[in-house]
């Protein structure tokens, strides 16, 4: 059965892109000949194109036939593909940007034609369908920021957010993926300094780690609230926690939120 969903454009088929690609047609929005990916290596493309999607290098002519453009490029490449597409823009397309640190105003601006631009930000964790999703627009119809919500909610969770808390959600929500494995990878050597083996202490973390999320997000709890069912007096799980705290851990997991927030938004030059 045919979408009723307009053609989709994704310019630039990287990690993100394709997975966004690749959960669509999951499902069962999309059909791989709905969706036109481009990238610049011709191998790529080639694999891209066994998979069914229509594949090419061009970006000014995958716009063309497109209702709903995916801008998915490094932040240093943004202007360059936003003078190549901007001829072929047609009023009435919509403009999703996953572009870290460029503004929904920076990119309609260079589009011109009235075209509506809403920003999403999501994390790796899109390539199994487990993306927490911020979603945000200074200008969008409510139309549109519905149907960029049901684009993105095939691949993990959505949330709409204020645009100028989209630096933020950089760093929290994209780099934050990073930040979390960190914490993962320590755990396991720990583990390791304490007597298992490395693909047993690493498998163990990891399923921890997946518990403790599950506990806040299944309960709508609070960290405080389940690390207080865990920890029992003079017991070997708040003298860690205090350990970890003397040490820093909190203050550093804040501390690389902030830093990683301020890099973010430094990404992208309106004139570069």
């Amino acid at each position: 059965m045919k979408s009723n969903l307009p053609h989709l454009a994704i310019l630039g088929g990287g990690n993100i892109g394709l997975s966004l690609a690749r959960g669509l047609i999951k499902s069962g929005k999309y059909k791989p000949a709905d969706i036109t990916i481009t990238r610049r290596s011709n191998e790529r493309l080639s694999a891209i194109a066994k998979e069914g999607f229509d594949a090419t290098h061009d970006n000014s002519a995958a716009v063309k036939k497109a209702g709903v453009i995916v801008i998915s490029v490094l932040p240093q490449q943004l202007n360059e593909v936003l003078r190549e597409i901007s001829g072929s823009m047609q009023p009435g397309q919509l403009v999703i940007s996953v572009v870290s640190g460029a503004g929904s105003q920076d990119i309609s601006s260079k589009l011109g034609r009235n075209i509506e631009v809403v920003r999403a930000m999501p994390n790796t964790a899109i390539a199994i369908g487990s993306s927490m999703t911020c979603i945000a627009s200074s200008g969008a119809s409510k139309a549109n920021m519905e149907l960029v919500k049901s684009l993105f909610s095939t691949v993990g969770e959505t949330i709409e957010i204020h645009e100028e808390l989209m630096t933020s959600a950089t760093a929290l929500n994209a780099c934050g993926i990073a930040f979390f494995l960190r914490a993962i990878r320590a755990a396991s050597q720990g583990g390791v300094e304490i007597g298992f083996h490395a693909e047993d202490a690493l498998r163990m973390a990891a399923q921890t780690a997946k518990g403790a999320a599950s506990l806040l997000l299944e309960n709508n709890s609070h960290p405080e609230n389940e690390i207080d069912k865990v920890t029992s007096p003079k017991g070997c799980t708040i003298a860690g926690l205090n350990e970890m705290e003397h040490q820093g851990f909190s203050s550093a997991m804040i501390k690389g939120i902030r830093l990683s927030a301020s890099k973010a938004g430094e990404l992208y030059s309106k004139e570069s």
